[in-house]
């Protein structure tokens, strides 16, 4: 079990325990405090589920929780698989509602709104600090839903300026079956809304470390629902994302799709189109959606390790030294990492920056569902006499 207390009204803690009992007990004895108000937490998908939501429901019986399943977890010691990780807020510093879509089908802005407008009045109602300006929503998303998109979009309407983030829940990369929770059990097929009112200081931010090539892919037959592009400029779309790779077909994989990805353009930005698997008909099935007529760009990665050290050092320039950063980390980013014998340089700069998260399967920044990037909110310090 490894922890880090903050003086500044966030705890956070880990657990390698395998057993459900054991792990909440250890993060409960961590983190349970007489000010405790909110915990969030990032589980990998091996655990027994049903167990764990039951440990963690007894062992924080007056304290909502929130979490979702992983493609691997960020401790306060760097990344790690098969563990729990749990961020505790003090209910002096944070005022933190929550709310589950169970119905991504049918989500509309006549349901987000409602929605969003009883969350930030339940916020409101704590007087921790003004709406405007010191809130924030946190989204966690059934990460194979295939609904990313138009949740995102319909939530960030009904948010208007308050900013947002979050990841989608991953299950350490069977892409079997993901799960969010709330409300004292784990759910398929829905989202968590987390809306944070916080006294101290905060910045969302989102980073990635692709670059654009010339070579431009037009999808020219695509099943949107599915996100399964079937050609690229008319041809089997395997064929030709292997051809630009420079591979045969039958070897693309995960490790590939990490190191060439795809993006789209939208005015000056481009958002990645991570590719998630070759199908037997040579279609490629995408983590984000995908439609007929888009121009896909070749992207080329930079070093990610200097990328994630100017973001970490940015951010430490404006806010000062975070007290603590939440962070949802493609797990294509770590994939990358671990192939390039990276991992632990990675974990010390995430140490070092007192990271904690985990691995997606999407990341979302301000309504956008995007993939290889690690995006989060970072916590600046906050005079503890002033609490």
């Amino acid at each position: 079990m490894t922890t880090y207390q903050s003086e500044q009204g966030i705890l956070t803690a880990a657990s390698q325990q395998t057993n459900a009992n054991q792990a909440a007990l250890e993060l409960a004895d961590a983190l349970r405090h007489e000010h405790l108000g909110f915990v969030l937490f990032f589980c990998s998908a091996e655990y027994d589920l049903a167990a764990l939501a039951d440990a963690l429901e007894s062992s924080f019986p007056t304290t909502p929780l929130s979490g979702c399943t992983t493609a691997g977890e960020i401790t306060p010691e760097g990344y790690d698989r098969g563990s729990i990780v749990a961020i505790g807020f003090d209910r002096r510093l944070f005022a933190i509602e929550t709310a589950l879509i169970d119905d991504l089908e049918h989500f509309e802005l006549a349901n987000a709104q409602p929605l969003v407008d009883t969350l930030l009045q339940r916020c409101r109602h704590q007087a921790i600090a003004p709406i405007k300006e010191h809130s924030f929503a946190l989204t966690l998303l059934d990460g194979l839903s295939s609904r990313e998109e138009q949740v995102l979009a319909t939530l960030d309407a009904a948010l208007g300026r308050i900013p947002s983030f979050g990841g989608s829940a991953g299950d350490d990369n069977h892409l079997s079956h993901t799960h969010v929770y709330d409300a004292g059990r784990f759910h398929t097929r829905a989202a968590v809304v987390v809306m944070i009112n916080t006294r101290l200081p905060f910045e969302v931010f989102s980073t990635h470390h692709l670059n654009p090539l010339t070579h431009k892919l037009v999808v020219t037959e695509a099943n949107r629902e599915q996100r399964r592009v079937v050609e690229l400029n008319g041809l089997p779309a395997a064929q030709v994302y292997a051809d630009l790779v420079g591979v045969a077909p039958e070897q693309l994989g995960a490790a590939v799709f990490a190191r060439q990805p795809l993006a789209v353009r939208i005015g000056e930005q481009h958002y990645v189109r991570s590719i998630q698997r070759v199908n037997s008909d040579q279609s490629l099935s995408f983590y984000c959606a995908v439609e007929n007529g888009i121009v896909l760009t070749a992207m080329q990665p930079a070093p990610l390790l200097n990328n994630l050290k100017t973001m970490l050092d940015g951010v430490n320039a404006r806010l000062g030294e975070p007290r603590v950063i939440i962070g949802c980390d493609c797990f294509l980013r770590r994939l990358e990492l671990e192939a390039l014998e990276h991992v632990n340089q990675a974990s010390q700069l995430l140490r070092q920056a007192h990271v904690v998260g985990f691995n997606t399967y999407g990341e979302q920044h301000h309504g956008m569902h995007v993939n290889q990037t690690f995006t989060g909110v970072a916590f600046g310090s906050f005079p503890i006499n002033d609490i």
